[in-house]
């Protein structure tokens, strides 16, 4: 199973940035999606930006996987 994980843009730096994921700091490439600005909400998979956010859209996901830990006992 895969699984993309919602982040805030922190740092843009070229074809790289900085992405806060529930308080982990990761460095992720921007090839996939174009024109991401510090502050934007975002998923990242594999390393790479796959695809912007609301900040609604993302605080939706972050409760759903919020639930499926606690449903699964994580």
């Amino acid at each position: 199973m895969c699984l993309g994980i919602p982040g805030k843009v922190e740092v843009i730096k070229g074809k790289e940035a900085v992405v806060d994921l529930g308080g982990v700091k990761r460095k992720v490439r921007l090839d996939l999606v174009e024109d991401l600005s510090q502050g934007d909400y975002v998923i990242v998979h594999a390393g790479f930006v796959i695809q912007k956010l609301t900040k609604e859209e993302a605080k939706d996901l972050l409760n759903a996987i919020e639930e499926l830990g606690e449903a699964m006992n994580w």
